[in-house]
Parts: C-alpha cells; structure tokens; sequence
C-alpha cells in the first residue's frame, strides 16, 4: 500500500488554486524546482498525470480534478478537527460561533444567546452579514449556528439542518407625519412611499402577496434587507417600513397598524460535522420562540 505525502498534496493543492507553479512557489516562498520536483513525486505515486499545459497554462486532468475535491476535502477535514479539539476556553468553556442576517431581529439573536448560556459555560461569537457570506462560512465549519429569515438554500453534498424558531407578526412604521394614515388602515398605505426589504427575500414576496389582494399599490423608495437601516430611512422620513413589530418599537417610529397574515420567520441553521459542537446541538433541538 503506498502512503500518501500531505506535504506533497499540500503542495499540488496550492498549484491548483494558485494556477500555476510560479504563483504557488511566490505563495508558498519556495523555490519553483522544489514545487516542480513535489509534484512530479505525487503523479509517479498515483501514475497519472495531474495537469496538462496548454497555452502555457497549467490546466487539471480529470484525474487532476478528482484528485483537487478530495484535497479539498481532506484540508477541510483537518481544519474542523483543529477547531473543534482547540475549541475550549482556559476555564474549559464551550465556544459558540453564531452567524445572523442583518435582517434578523436582534431580540431574537439575543434570545438565542441567551438560551446557550443557560444552557452551559461558553463564550459566543456572533457574526452578522448577508446570507451567501454566512452559509459559506457555516459549509467551511467557521461558525456553528446561522439565524435567518429565509431556508437554507439546498445545495449538492451539504448536509444542513435547520427548523423555524420564530414567527413574528409584521406592522407598517413610519415618521410622524405619516400618523394620519392609521386611519383607514391600511387601505391608506396606497400611493404611499414604502422602505421595503430586497425582492429575493420572502417577507418582500408575502408583502407583495398582501398588497395585491387589498388591492394597495405602493411605490417603492428604497430596498434593504438591513433591518436598521430601514429603520433608518423611515425615521428620515424617506418611507414607510414595514417590520416584525418586536423589530419596529423605537420611540420615533409610529406603529401605523399590523399587516395581518404577514409574518417574519426566523430559522435556526447548521451543517453537518464530524465532530460537531455540542451546544449548537444542544440548541438545534432546544431552542424556539414559537408558542
């Protein structure tokens, strides 16, 4: 049985990626006939060719290819398993890594924090971004929980987990000088300016579902998925914000009237691991806000 190299992986993985040896050896501050010299011991143990120039370009074979995923997947491997095995505070406490949309409400962020330190000593991490950015980071194993207002997106060999823990009614807020529009609620919003969340989220969907079958049409001013921002805007007076009410209690903003039928989900998210963070289990079976 012939014993894999890493060092010798490492090195074609790093050509891989890089594009070529000139660029890796740069990367890797090695000498270029050292790369060289790595690579040609790999393909001699596998007895195969990994790449193939073409136009001066260094391009992977198939067997090149197939040989990059399992690279890949082996560097992954050994990264979860240092994060996971070093993952402990000196006072032996768990560390939780928690990935939220900017459109989750901060309530419900706070309520998971909150259930993971009754759950046991831990410390927590939380990091807040757009949705493609936080899913990549939770398939590299790089945080352990994602809170979102939309599924996760399916995808080909990713094991995710997830299930609703929220489901928050949605009202329309706005600045002062749209508080006459509580009347006649809320056939008033028509002709209004509106600060609504982007068109590929959900919430946007069901609002354009309820506004459709109230018969309102509303003009659009501006499209966010930052909640804070929308908040932002509607306090300046640019719009209307509709937003899960526990989202819209801030002193300036007056609640015009709830959008009844419209709700904010929030889903709790992980991955698969093979070695897997004990409290993000824990709290992927324990935690929701639903009734």
């Amino acid at each position: 049985m012939a014993w894999l190299n890493y060092h010798h992986l490492y090195y074609f993985r790093a050509i891989a990626t890089e594009g070529g040896i000139a660029k890796a050896a740069e990367k890797l501050r090695l000498g270029q006939p050292t790369l060289s010299t790595q690579l040609k011991q790999l393909e001699d143990m596998v007895g195969r060719p990994l790449f193939e120039r073409r136009n001066r370009k260094m391009v992977l074979t198939e067997a090149g290819r197939a040989a990059l995923d399992y690279a890949n997947e082996i560097f992954r491997l050994g990264d979860e398993m240092m994060e996971v095995l070093h993952d402990k505070t000196p006072a032996n406490q768990t560390h939780l890594q928690i990935g939220a949309l900017d459109s989750v409400p901060k309530s419900v962020i706070l309520s998971l924090v909150l259930e993971a330190y009754r759950l046991g000593p831990c410390t927590v991490s939380i990091l807040e971004g757009k949705g493609d950015e936080l899913f990549r980071e939770l398939y590299a194993h790089r945080i352990d929980l994602i809170l979102s207002n939309f599924p996760p997106p399916a995808l080909e060999q990713k094991q995710v987990f997830s299930k609703s823990v929220a489901k928050l009614p949605v009202a329309v807020y706005g600045s002062a000088r749209f508080k006459a529009l509580r009347k006649a609620f809320p056939q008033s919003l028509s002709g209004e300016p509106f600060v609504l969340p982007t068109a590929h989220s959900k919430l946007r969907h069901d609002l354009n579902h309820y506004f459709k079958l109230k018969g309102i049409h509303v003009t659009p001013m501006a499209e966010t998925q930052d909640t804070s921002l929308q908040r932002l805007l509607a306090e300046n007076g640019v719009g209307l914000a509709p937003l899960s009410e526990v989202n819209g209690i801030k002193e300036n903003l007056v609640r015009l009237g709830r959008l009844e039928g419209v709700y904010e989900e929030v889903w709790l998210v992980s991955a698969e691991r093979k070695l897997e963070n004990p409290l993000a289990a824990k709290l992927m079976n324990s935690f929701t806000l639903l009734s």
